[in-house]
């Protein structure tokens, strides 16, 4: 390494290069994902650039002073075994502990779990990424008011704090299904098109929203990520002809924190929660 790894706020003129990396890793994020996040966390982007590449990235995605989510752990293949993920996460957890940030979590691969746990982190639940190689046949659309207020409470409810700003934003990047204060939002992905966040009061509005959102063309497919403590979400997957496809660990640091898992049946992301 011919420069320090010098730790730096991502701005965006790093979109393609930051997309670029977690390409590299097979990820679902695209380019609109990446500007999004920096448009909602300006300053809770980070990386580090040697010479012309960026090699590692990591985002501090917070939910007022109650809650961040650590998301975007990345790094080059070219730069990995370096310690550059371990400086960019000790670097966030130092601005989350400055903000009084009572809870941390984060979704762990397997690969990253035993740094995360040298960091304090605790184990939480699972969360699994299941898997549809096809729409449902189409159909009309059905429109969806672009106004969340009938829905925050139960959101609120289930996610266990506010994060009606972040709502906000994805519902100009894809398509929003609502009902009797439930609601499914999907949006583009790199390598499969993306369920959630989804929020449910009841499994007769979740199949309903679910078969709303699968007659919507997709390519490749659909990703959906499920926290298996909500077994009817579970249950949707395998009737709706979803297969498993990997388990990641949520993992927390810090104060407990939890919601009503069994109103959530997609989480929004794994660099939201």
């Amino acid at each position: 390494m011919k420069e320090p790894a010098t730790i730096r706020v991502l701005t965006s003129d790093d979109v393609l290069q930051a997309f670029e990396l977690s390409s590299l890793a097979g990820w679902n994020q695209t380019a609109a994902d990446w500007s999004s996040l920096l448009n909602l966390a300006p300053e809770g982007c980070f990386g580090i650039q040697i010479e012309n590449t960026l090699a590692a990235t990591a985002t501090l995605f917070c939910y007022g002073s109650s809650l961040a989510w650590i998301g975007m752990v990345l790094t080059h293949p070219d730069f990995r075994r370096l310690g550059l993920a371990s400086k960019l996460l000790r670097h966030l957890l130092a601005i989350a502990d400055k903000l009084a940030i009572r809870t941390v979590k984060l979704d762990a691969t397997e690969m990253g779990e035993a740094l995360y746990r040298s960091l304090d982190f605790g184990p939480e639940q699972p969360v699994e990424r299941w898997m549809r190689s096809a729409s449902l046949s189409s159909s009309p659309e059905m429109a969806c008011s672009r106004d969340p207020s009938s829905w925050e409470e139960v959101d609120r409810t289930a996610f266990g704090v506010d994060r009606g700003f972040l709502i906000r934003a994805l519902l100009q990047q894809g398509k929003c299904y609502s009902m009797s204060g439930s609601y499914l939002l999907t949006r583009a992905g790199r390598n499969a098109s993306y369920l959630g966040p989804w929020v449910a009061r009841d499994t007769r509005s979740a199949r309903q929203l679910l078969e709303l959102g699968l007659r919507r063309p997709s390519a490749n497919g659909w990703y959906w990520d499920i926290l298996p403590a909500n077994q009817e979400a579970i249950a949707l997957a395998k009737e709706f002809g979803f297969t498993l496809q990997r388990r990641l660990l949520r993992m927390s640091r810090g104060e407990p924190l939890g919601g009503r898992e069994k109103f959530i049946y997609a989480i929004a992301g794994f660099e939201f929660g």
